[in-house]
């Protein structure tokens, strides 16, 4: 009997061969033609079915080098990003932190393998509404990117365009100020001032400047796009179609909530087409140079060749909205019927499908309106406005959600959405009544103890 045992250091030595052999089962020729069949399946859009390709391509790296190998860190940032396209949120994160967990393990914090599933886990956080921890992760990745590729490095931009929206959901203006900056001076050295393809920053720079208010500043960054356009391709060219419709959208945005009190100067462009002194400088009333800028973008899309009636159907929807701001239900409908002609030729008319926002000011105790001061002396209630936007334009029927905001912040809300004005949903090509549109707002309400620190 005694004859037949096996030593413990054979069975040891034995059992080391066997995992040799098993591990030596995947080999990489078989890896790599999974990561291209993943490719394929993934760059053609078959996310549902690339994914179960990404699964197995980590579990046949995980029975090659084990399960807490770096060489696991692209496979499982491959999933990552299949499920974040799915809208899996919590299978993307699940992915992308094992990836992290595992350099955390076996490299420093400046590896570049970091660096997908960083900002994998980055955009998982944003999409899924959570913008805290998708600050701090996309701050990193960023940072991480500058550190790795320098600090204007194309490959970045994406990621600082997430970051912005985070920033700005976090009502953190001074960054989102500041990440807008650096984003037009990422493409500025990329690709150099005179280059047509910094049109498309010029446009993201100057709709923010439209988002804080600031109208002159916004059209100084319209008309610097202008120029370049008609610079390199022409006075009336295409490129100069989406400049021309920003400038309208400035002056249309100004003359509903006011001029910027903190003005750029705009030394550079003070007017757009006139040489009348003071011209663009009042919001008492919509400024003809608007209108006009929406006539030179509609002349340029009725003449481009090939067509782009898409771009001729949303210039016609700027007209409609122009328009009706100023009162001229008839010409608006006029305008929104050539826009729907144009944008069915493309075969989607999403964009007048569902009302669209022309004009809203929310109430005082809105965290837009935040004025300053400590943040961490207000309670937020999020409170939901439910109402129709008629065939006009205008709110009819608004109901205001249960919520723990006082009542009269919620009675504030309420008035606030009646006064709003929505370019109506379109029905081939007809203005229609839409009921059931719905307005969140977050309310900002002081506690008691911070107003009689104040007192």
């Amino acid at each position: 009997m005694r004859a037949n045992r096996v030593p413990a250091a054979l069975l040891a030595a034995l059992v080391g061969v066997a995992a040799t052999v098993a591990a030596a089962a995947v080999t990489d020729e078989e890896r790599v033609a999974l990561y291209q069949q993943f490719r394929g399946l993934f760059d053609s859009g078959q996310f549902q079915e690339a994914l179960p390709v990404a699964e197995r391509l980590v579990a046949a790296t995980e029975e090659q080098y084990g399960d807490k190998d770096r060489a696991l860190t692209n496979p499982l940032a491959n999933v990552g990003t299949t499920q974040l396209r799915l809208g899996n949120f919590t299978a993307a994160e699940a992915a992308y932190k094992r990836a992290i967990s595992i350099l955390d393990a076996v490299a420093t914090t400046a590896d570049r393998g970091r660096l997908r599933p960083l900002q994998g886990l980055g955009l998982t956080y944003s999409r899924s509404d959570q913008p805290a921890p998708a600050v701090e992760t996309l701050k990193r990745a960023v940072d991480l990117s500058r550190n790795l590729d320098g600090l204007y490095n194309l490959e970045q931009l994406d990621f600082v365009h997430a970051l912005i929206e985070m920033y700005v959901t976090e009502n953190r203006l001074d960054d989102a100020e500041r990440e807008h900056q650096y984003a037009f001076r990422i493409a500025e050295t990329a690709y150099g001032k005179g280059d047509p393809r910094i049109l498309p920053a010029y446009d993201y720079l100057a709709r923010w400047y439209e988002y804080v208010g600031r109208y002159s500043t916004a059209r100084v960054e319209h008309m610097r796009a202008l120029r370049l356009a008609e610079a390199t391709t022409g006075r009336g060219s295409v490129p100069t179609i989406e400049p021309l419709r920003g400038v309208a959208r400035a002056y249309r945005l100004e003359y509903l909530y006011g001029p910027e009190i903190t003005q750029e100067s705009t030394a550079d462009d003070p007017l757009l087409f006139s040489t009348n002194p003071g011209a663009g400088q009042t919001a008492t009333r919509l400024n003809p140079e608007g209108e006009r800028a929406l006539q030179l973008a509609l002349n340029a899309a009725r003449k481009a060749n090939p067509p782009t009636p898409g771009l001729l159907g949303a210039t016609l929807v700027d007209l409609g909205d122009w328009q009706l701001t100023a009162g001229d239900g008839t010409h608006a409908r006029e305008a929104y019927r050539s826009a729907w002609k144009a944008l069915e030729a493309t075969g989607d008319t999403k964009l007048v499908e569902a009302p669209r926002q022309l004009r809203y000011k929310p109430p005082i105790t809105s965290i837009a309106r935040f004025a300053g001061g400590n943040i961490a002396d207000y309670d937020e209630f999020n409170a939901q406005a439910t109402f129709t936007v008629r065939a006009d334009g205008r709110v009819g029927e608004v109901v205001i959600s249960s919520s723990a905001a006082p009542k009269g912040h919620l009675d504030g809300l309420e008035s606030a959405v009646r006064k709003a004005l929505y370019a109506p949903r379109l029905e081939n090509g007809e203005p229609v009544e839409t009921t059931g549109v719905t307005l969140t707002e977050r309310l900002l309400v002081r506690r008691p103890e911070a107003k009689k620190s104040a007192g």
